[in-house]
């Protein structure tokens, strides 16, 4: 792996792993495109030099989100703590916490299970634009449910048809189970987690905000946990020849990707899915074209 390919493959990394068009997906698809072989053939191969290199793209990634979201960590580690040595949960703080919790399981253990299978499977350009094109159309639907839900709400003279507001720390553990669970779909390359969380968080009833920042709080453990996980991969032989790129593409994966959620939680300010929705069915259909 050249420099080159290390900063191009490090910011793609750090802009899609947040936005919510499949980082997994742009990181088999993209290398195809450029007609990068090496890197193709060793997406789904079972030990790889490429699945080292993206252990660190992935710690560089969830560190980004921990400086962005420092605050309500703190506020969150602290609540936990609360809950342990009193035995109680009364505040947000400790309740988002242990929503945070409840989420991060059905990931988590499938993920440890399984990861290693479905990305060998599945990580080929065809698959990817094919789970990239059903990443559109999970976001469309997500989108469309959103405003059927207002329009219902309008007509039965509850609210104004704009999003009800309900703040985040009032989602129910089996809501929360609900998000965790439709995080497990990225692990299919090209399905987004970003994007099947905040899909399940509206459908819980948050705005795009909230759903946005659950969405980004889920994936910190996750993506921090994952990259730790194969830490081995990089310290052992299939790290070898690349851990100078390593450095290099984190870098770029840790800054893209603190620029990708400070844009995005502007964004979901005003603004919804739908254009991500149709760039993924694009490229998707694109990529299902120029690979099948």
């Amino acid at each position: 792996m050249s420099y080159l390919q290390a900063i191009v493959i490090g910011l793609l990394q750090g802009i899609t792993e947040l936005f919510p068009i499949s980082s997994l997906g742009h990181s088999v698809l993209v290398p195809a495109f450029l007609g990068w072989d090496t890197i193709v053939g060793a997406q789904s191969a079972h030990e790889s030099f490429y699945l080292a290199f993206l252990v660190g793209l992935h710690v560089a990634t969830a560190i980004a989100l921990l400086i962005y979201f420092r605050d309500t960590w703190r506020r969150i580690i602290l609540g936990f703590g609360r809950t342990v040595r009193y035995r109680k949960i009364e505040g947000p703080d400790e309740r988002l916490a242990w929503l945070l919790i409840i989420a991060t399981i059905p990931a988590g253990l499938v993920g440890l299970l399984f990861e290693h299978s479905l990305r060998t499977v599945f990580a080929k350009p065809t698959a990817a634009g094919a789970f990239l094109i059903l990443n559109g159309v999970i976001l469309f639907a997500g989108e469309r449910l959103r405003r059927r839900s207002e329009v219902s709400m309008l007509a039965a003279g509850h609210g104004t048809g704009a999003e009800p507001e309900r703040p985040l720390e009032t989602l129910k553990p089996s809501e929360a189970g609900f998000v965790g669970v439709a995080q497990v779909l990225s692990l299919f390359a090209g399905i987004s987690r970003s994007g099947v969380t905040m899909v399940a968080g509206l459908l819980a009833g948050l705005d795009h905000e909230d759903a946005a920042r659950f969405s980004f709080l889920l994936a910190t453990p996750i993506i921090f946990a994952a990259g730790i996980y194969k830490i081995p991969d990089l310290v052992g032989p299939n790290g070898d020849g690349v851990r100078g790129q390593v450095v290099v593409g984190s870098i770029c994966a840790g800054l893209a990707a603190y620029a990708a959620v400070r844009f995005l939680m502007r964004w979901f300010e005003t603004r919804t899915l739908t254009p991500f929705a149709i760039y993924s069915v694009v490229v998707g259909t694109i990529a299902v074209i120029r690979f099948a």
